[in-house]
């Protein structure tokens, strides 16, 4: 339900706000250049310092909401990431990094974010933050999270948006990929995004 409601609020966003891209690159996901703001952002990294969007100015940027209990849509996407990042030659793999965004900052310490992201590629980094932060990043890009009610053991499911965030490497929204999107168009909507000056 969650995620329909947030499905129809962005197709009406970009239906509403004409997108025009000057840089020419054609890309498989929705292009929305220019429908969400810059990059921007203060979190909790995986050494547990605070980490902003100025660490990643000239790196094209992934941005993907989840959380490490997640039993099916964050595994599967940040395979199919891994596996996208791994078509890229090392040169282009250096310049993209996805930003893996708990929004389960209870359970999801600096330390486990760091174990889980390097379970899939260096190249992903895992970050956090208080309620403010996330509250403030969603809201930014249009998404949103809730929390199920924990069963016996306290375990919980967390409902959030599935969607991947594409920026050029000067920090501007460029594309909107699904989960579902194969990975060898993943790998050259990345390319795409390296692509632009």
């Amino acid at each position: 339900m969650v995620r329909s409601i947030l499905a129809a609020l962005l197709a009406l966003a970009m239906l509403v706000s004409a997108g025009c891209d000057s840089s020419g690159v054609e890309f498989n996901g929705k292009d929305i250049s220019g429908l969400m703001p810059e990059l921007e952002f203060s979190l909790t990294g995986e050494n547990g310092e605070t980490v902003t969007e100025a660490r990643y100015r000239g790196e094209a940027v992934v941005l993907f909401f989840g959380y490490t209990h997640c039993p099916d849509y964050c595994p599967t996407t940040l395979t199919a990431l891994a596996q996208a990042l791994k078509q890229l030659p090392p040169e282009q793999r250096e310049q993209v990094r996805v930003l893996f965004v708990s929004v389960d900052p209870r359970r999801d310490s600096p330390e486990l974010l760091a174990k889980y992201t390097g379970y899939f590629s260096p190249r992903i980094d895992g970050l956090t933050g208080n309620k403010k932060a996330l509250d403030a990043l969603t809201k930014r890009y249009r998404t949103a999270y809730s929390y199920g009610e924990p069963d016996d053991n306290g375990n919980y499911l967390v409902n959030h948006g599935t969607a991947m965030y594409g920026f050029d490497r000067q920090g501007r929204i460029r594309v909107f990929m699904r989960d579902d999107q194969p990975v060898d168009q993943i790998a050259e909507d990345l390319r795409a995004l390296i692509s632009i000056q």
